[in-house]
């Protein structure tokens, strides 16, 4: 009898011991996917520069090359645009919008140097058509600026078609000279998948760690920037601008200021 109740007591012991371990294990398995899902979901990420073309794909112009004429300002050789690229050379990229905005640094313009324009053509195998083009009048301040396309349809972008922007600031008046500045590169349009999509959603108002992770690279830094110009002096979203730039070795630049915002409707 007083066996039995020994074994009895030594079973019940051993089920309290087996079960506390399963707990453990479990509170230990549910604490580690929680870090994992913060560190995964954490703003405080490192970005990643975004997958380079494949042979072949197009290249354009990051940063102004000096123009032909000499009267002008030597300056307008840092213009520049905020794309993925190596050195002076712009690679394509891509967004998911129908009407992406474009990021440029311009350095401080002269009352003669202040007539810009923008513009965008489709490439559909060896043709090449406008799909918009307007000239820009410029504030003359030093900073990042962004041109954002109209939202008519006629303007927006199709799906897997690659695009050719230029970016031009021109060294006195455009109708009476060539002499320009210019930097461009090419944009191709994703589709917004389900699991993009619903990436998106989770993210909230910090998109661009989705949009990074996914090598969105146009739609990831309009986030960012807008997110920067909204909010000028918040830490994080100041830290994160300056190391999306810094990964596509952009630096010098990338603690200026945004200064203007372009919207082209008509």
């Amino acid at each position: 009898m007083i066996r039995k109740k020994i074994l009895q007591r030594t079973c019940v012991i051993t089920l309290l011991i087996i079960s506390t371990r399963i707990y453990s294990q479990s509170v230990q398995a549910q604490l580690n996917d929680s870090i994992q899902n913060t560190v995964k979901n954490s703003h405080f990420q490192s970005f990643r520069q975004p997958k380079l073309p494949r042979n072949g794909a197009p290249t354009g112009r990051r940063r102004a090359g000096a123009g032909r004429n000499p009267e002008c300002p030597n300056s307008l050789t840092r213009l520049t645009a905020l794309v993925p690229g190596d050195a002076e050379e712009s690679f394509l990229a891509s967004t998911v919008a129908e009407n992406p905005t474009f990021w440029f640094y311009v350095p401080q313009l002269s009352e003669t140097t202040r007539s810009g324009e923008f513009v965008l053509q489709v490439l559909d195998g060896q043709d090449v058509q406008n799909v918009y083009r307007t000239p820009l009048t410029l504030s003359g301040k030093s900073g990042i600026v962004s041109i954002s396309l109209p939202s008519q349809s006629q303007y927006s972008l199709k799906a897997d078609k690659k695009y050719h922007w230029y970016f031009h600031i021109y060294c006195g008046d455009p109708q009476k000279t060539s002499d320009n500045f210019y930097v461009d590169g090419f944009v191709q349009k994703q589709v917004l998948t389900q699991a993009l999509d619903n990436q998106l959603k989770t993210a909230k108002s910090r998109k661009y760690i989705v949009y990074s992770a996914n090598d969105i690279w146009y739609d990831a830094l309009t986030n960012l920037g807008q997110l920067r110009h909204a909010n000028p002096q918040d830490r994080t979203i100041n830290k994160d601008w300056v190391d999306l730039l810094n990964v596509v070795g952009l630096q010098d630049i990338a603690k200026e200021s945004i200064v203007e915002h372009y919207n082209l409707e008509k």
